[in-house]
């Protein structure tokens, strides 16, 4: 459910950021205090990010249909309520997309020719009507004291000084591919209800410092062996700048030991946050040190950096110690734990991987040598949210095209927006093909382990390039 609801909130990041920025600069308190571009910061909170909210939640039940009439019921709890309604989005957009899908269903074979378009439209319409007024009534009030109880209860959380232990559940779970399911679909929508009474809220932080993850690649970069010392510096470029955690959950895993190192890491950057007051202004996503540094609010810059700062030291002096005190050696630990890490991820996804026997997909679902037979127009990463992962995979791929001389279009994408089409070449990791098979029958799969680095690139050059001539 957490991965359901984060998957309505990340696609909308860029403009929970704007909204982050606007309100940043020109509000009284802001760095540059303008108050006619303040007035935007309102209506944004009240009705775009709401709806854009929506929008996404209605099209991934059911398309264009579902994202309108979902809007629509939406608008309904929004005005129906006194707080800025992200939960009744949550909940009526895909509830208005879910009951437009169930009347195409029933009625879909009884409409007569030459009446489809007005059925649909009036459909659409009358259904969205009544949802609104529903929502106005009966689910405005209701999610109003919820929402109100759910920041009540963080508040008291914070006060009684006991948010710093969440990092001891936060910290494993980013492990176990909660990370997203955690910071965007419980700790967003709050820290947005925080953030618009109090100008920032420290729930942006809790998941997405970096520090953390730093402190523990720095120790491996000095104390690890073999190739996990070897590959350390580059993941702390990846991790830290890109804003790209996963990269460093298999050194973890290596040795289990060392979830106490990013716990306490975890932990002492959150306390460091609590005594300094800090803050953000909107989620910053990827949990990149340049995306928190942007959405700090004014005169809060020293309190996030110590709190980075702090999380890394901690982090790495325990995993300094543990790392010493190991005498086993590690050739092979970081290439096991890899692959032990796409089957934990794929378990959380609620599928599995497409073969546990060996290192390479069934051959039903690797189109690598397909990519000369077909005419390729299209190559697509889908990853399950879109970001992160995927769009680095995509640039490596894209620059290799451009250096290649082919005029091919490279992009990443979820694997819920995928659109079937002739010409399509999807690559996704090994856990998420079967998923991206259904969404995309005509296309050519390919999977792959690593979308940073994976030897299938090559491949696929070559063959675009036979395909070519």
């Amino acid at each position: 459910m957490g991965s359901y609801l984060s998957g309505m909130v990340m696609p909308n990041i860029g403009a929970f950021i704007a909204w982050g920025i606007i309100t940043a600069l020109f509000i009284e308190d802001g760095w540059l205090p303008n108050a006619d571009l303040a007035t935007m910061v309102g209506p944004m909170l009240t009705y775009l990010l709401p709806l854009l909210i929506a929008y996404t939640g209605g099209s991934t039940v059911y398309g264009q249909r579902g994202a309108v009439v979902g809007s629509v019921a939406t608008l309904g709890v929004i005005v129906g309520s006194e707080v800025p309604m992200f939960i009744g989005a949550m909940a009526l957009g895909p509830l208005g997309a879910y009951c437009i899908k169930k009347f195409d269903d029933m009625f879909k074979d009884k409409i007569k020719a030459g009446l489809e378009m007005l059925v649909n439209n009036f459909s659409s319409g009358i259904i969205g009507f009544l949802l609104a007024i529903a929502a106005f009534y009966g689910v405005g009030p209701f999610v109003t004291i919820l929402t109100q109880a759910m920041g009540n209860g963080v508040a008291w959380i914070v006060d009684a000084g006991f948010l710093p232990l969440a990092n001891v559940f936060i910290e494993p779970a980013k492990i176990l591919f909660l990370n997203n399911a955690i910071n965007h679909g419980i700790l967003t929508p709050l820290g947005i209800e925080q953030a618009a009474e109090a100008g920032k809220s420290i729930l942006f932080l809790l998941e997405a410092n970096p520090g953390p993850g730093l402190g523990l690649l720095l120790a491996y970069s000095l104390f690890g062996k073999g190739a996990a010392k070897a590959s350390a510096p580059g993941a702390i470029l990846i991790q830290f700048i890109g804003g790209i955690h996963e990269i460093y959950f298999p050194y973890v895993l290596m040795k289990p030991i060392l979830f106490l190192s990013v716990i306490a890491g975890g932990v002492a950057g959150t306390l460091t946050n609590v005594i300094m007051n800090s803050g953000l202004v909107a989620a910053a996503s990827p949990g990149s040190i340049i995306a928190i540094l942007a959405l700090v609010p004014k005169g809060g810059y020293l309190g996030v950096i110590l709190g980075v700062l702090v999380a890394a030291a901690v982090s790495f002096l325990v995993a300094m110690i543990i790392l010493k005190s190991d005498k086993s050696t590690d050739e092979e630990a970081l290439e096991v734990k890899q692959k032990e890490m796409k089957e934990m991820k794929a378990e959380s996804k609620g599928s599995s991987v497409v073969s546990s026997s060996t290192n390479n997909p069934s051959p039903k679902l690797d189109g690598v040598n397909q990519v000369q037979e077909v005419e390729v127009k299209r190559i697509i990463f889908a990853c399950d949210a879109g970001m992160g992962s995927s769009a680095m995979g995509a640039s490596i791929l894209r620059k290799k095209v451009k250096d290649a001389g082919l005029d091919i279009s490279v992009t990443n994408s979820a694997i819920n927006n995928l659109k079937d089409e002739e010409g399509l070449l999807v690559i996704t990791q090994e856990e998420l093909t079967t998923r991206a098979k259904q969404k995309t029958p005509q296309a050519v799969q390919v999977s792959v382990s690593n979308f940073l680095n994976s030897p299938k690139y090559d491949e696929i050059i070559n063959n675009l390039k036979k395909n070519k001539e």
